[in-house]
């Protein structure tokens, strides 16, 4: 039998506290350096581009959004994976 995956809170916590580790323990360690590399493309994309008088949260702005997108990404897939798993071991 195999192990259930991870409670997908514990993911979610993961995946709040450092970008990527949700993918990562949703063993999709690629997905997590894709998702870490564009955080720190576009922040830094940003950060370089806006304006001075912008504050610093728009200036990391695509950063973020991405970061936003890897924590909702690692959820849903946690989600997912717990729910296939819940079906196959009925």
């Amino acid at each position: 039998m195999t192990k259930p995956p991870l409670n997908p809170r514990l993911i979610l916590a993961a995946a709040l506290i450092l970008p990527g580790t949700g993918q990562v323990l949703n063993r999709k360690p690629v997905r997590g350096l894709v998702f870490l590399f564009f955080i720190l493309l576009l922040g830094g994309y940003t950060l370089k581009t806006a304006a001075p008088e912008v504050s610093i949260i728009g200036k990391l702005s695509g950063g973020i959004f991405v970061y936003a997108m890897s924590i909702f990404d690692a959820y849903k897939q946690a989600r997912i994976r717990t729910e296939i798993w819940r079906h196959q071991h009925r």
